[in-house]
């Protein structure tokens, strides 16, 4: 049995969800509006509600149009560079293969050299400053 939310196209639940989130910051502005505004009185409150809502709607819709575009800029990319549909991961580079199957000594453990120094090399002595 499908879901109510599988038959809506794609288009209709992104709009709902513009909507709610628009709706988020219109509440949100006008709670915090109201607040600060009650400093004033009563008048005051309606007042700082009134501009707290428009303030938190025009917000929450400049932070989700920043973010379709930073979607659409992160879709673009993906694409580019083969994380969708694309040759990420190809095994088609241009290094050669593997003999026997490792790709180096140290990686398969047979030619490991542990004396005990780290590969960056020996830890150097702190500097001392006299005067």
């Amino acid at each position: 049995m499908k879901n109510k939310s599988d038959t809506k196209p794609r288009a209709q639940r992104a709009a709902r969800h513009k909507h709610l989130l628009e709706a988020e910051g219109v509440a949100a502005g006008a709670a915090v509006g109201a607040t600060m505004g009650a400093f004033a009185g009563p008048p005051g409150a309606a007042a700082g509600a009134v501009m707290g809502a428009i303030a938190g709607g025009l917000a929450a819709a400049a932070l989700e149009s920043n973010a379709e575009d930073e979607a659409g800029k992160d879709a673009k990319l993906d694409k580019e560079i083969g994380v969708d549909g694309g040759d990420l991961g190809d095994p088609g580079l241009s290094h050669p293969p593997a003999r026997f199957g490792a790709y180096s000594a140290g990686s398969s453990g047979a030619g490991a050299d542990d004396d005990g120094s780290p590969s960056e090399g020996p830890m150097p002595f702190p500097l001392v400053h006299t005067k």
